[in-house]
């Protein structure tokens, strides 16, 4: 693979820890003006723009996309953030419940991923990348490091460990409770060290970031495409390449990404029930909220109790001999109870289904049911299942992985135009 150091705009030191945000979507639009207006320094402003407007306007404007790069300017002309000129790898740690990932911050090349060798699981939502799409164009930077994986390689997870024996640029603790540190690799024989490891390595995945993928590559197939009716095309233009954080598949955590339907789509309890049973499921009481850790068991709420879902044996079998994506339990209820039961036939675009990801528990479940809805949690995807999918060329169904912990956004910039 080619995977390459870049010129990055990050904030001074001093800074991080106040202008790192979680990422842009994981919050709603009063939840992010609100963080905004305590946090003014926060990566967010800049992420989510709309949060310098009236709260009724329109959050997709031309204006409040050109807001954002002001402000970034601004925070760089203020010292908050410097534009560095080496051509530097950043390795970027994060440690939560004792746990620790190690990542490479750097810029992949974007034929790679139109050739495959960058792999994806979801398929992606036209209206979901537009805005990140326009948020790139305002900027002429991309700011969303895209989240990828790859399968270990022990002599550079070795050359990393070495690195990481250095002096951290940024150490800090988040308001997650996330330990985040970062080293720059700035020393030539550690950066081609670096750089030759990855070519040794076959391909990447998408871990998290499919949207933010596409809407990078949407903008770099634009600017080429500019380039070449201008007769100034290289091939070398920073836009050909997106920002990166690039992880060892053995120190992902994969938490359970649950569902949510508004209503019974008019059956009663006992009726849905009774449809699960014989969609092939054993449906037992649960005295105490489901949280499965085992693959073939659910959880099922509705109307103010909780049910243990778990594959009969028939059903079982018939998994077991099921390919990479049929084979998955989000596809085994959305193929037997959320669509023929439930009537939600494409989870991507019906309202009455939500989902609950990550470290959202049971209780947010049951809020978000209520008294007519239903709730069901899931064992999480396993890392293996994921790279299956992907080097089979085939998609999960949406919302399938939450990785924690969520890479910070505003710690790492890569300008693509100026």
């Amino acid at each position: 693979m080619k995977v390459l150091p870049f010129p990055c705009i990050r904030p001074v030191p001093e800074r991080a820890a106040e202008v790192a945000a979680l990422p842009y979507d994981v919050f709603d639009r009063a939840e992010a003006a609100a963080y905004v207006a305590d946090h003014p320094l926060s990566f967010l402003a800049i992420d989510r723009p709309e949060t310098q407007f009236a709260p009724d306007a329109d959050m997709y404007a031309p204006e409040v996309y050109a807001r954002g790069a002001e402000l970034l300017h601004e925070r760089i002309d203020e010292g908050i953030y410097q534009a560095d000129p080496s051509m530097s790898y950043y390795l970027y740690e994060l440690t939560q419940n004792g746990r620790t990932q190690t990542g490479v911050v750097a810029i992949c090349s974007v034929d790679e991923y139109d050739r495959g060798i960058i792999k994806k699981h979801e398929n992606t939502r036209a209206e979901k990348e537009r805005d990140r799409i326009e948020h790139i164009r305002a900027l002429g930077c991309q700011t969303g490091p895209i989240f990828l994986t790859y399968r270990d390689e022990p002599v550079l997870s070795f050359i990393l460990a070495q690195v990481k024996t250095g002096q951290a640029l940024y150490d800090f603790t988040d308001e997650e409770g996330v330990r985040q540190r970062v080293w720059e690799v700035r020393r030539p024989e550690s950066v081609e060290a670096i750089r030759e490891m990855f070519a040794r390595v076959p391909c990447a995945y998408i871990a998290d970031g499919h949207h933010r993928t596409a809407s990078a590559m949407r903008v770099a197939h634009e600017m080429r495409a500019a380039a070449q009716e201008a007769d100034t095309y290289t091939g070398k233009e920073p836009f050909n390449y997106f920002l990166s954080v690039l992880f060892p598949a053995s120190e992902l955590t994969i938490l359970p990404y649950n569902r949510v339907v508004s209503d019974r789509a008019g059956l009663s309890v006992d009726e849905l029930i009774a449809r699960i049973h014989e969609a092939g499921f054993t449906v037992e009481p649960s005295s105490e909220p489901v949280e499965s850790t085992e693959v073939g068991v659910m959880g099922l709420f509705t109307a103010g109790s909780w049910y243990r879902l778990s594959f009969t044996p028939e059903l079982a079998s018939a998994v077991a001999q099921a390919g990479p994506v049929e084979s998955l339990d989000v596809s085994v209820l959305q193929d037997r109870v959320l669509g023929p039961i439930l009537g939600i036939g494409d989870p991507r675009e019906d309202a009455r289904i939500s989902f609950v990801g990550g470290i959202r528990g049971t209780a947010e479940l049951e809020r978000r049911a209520g008294a007519d809805g239903v709730a069901f949690s899931l064992c999480a995807t396993t890392i293996d299942q994921l790279l299956a999918v992907a080097d089979a060329d085939l998609l999960m169904p949406p919302k399938s992985t939450w990785f924690e912990p969520k890479l910070r956004s505003g710690l790492f910039i890569h300008r693509i135009a100026r």
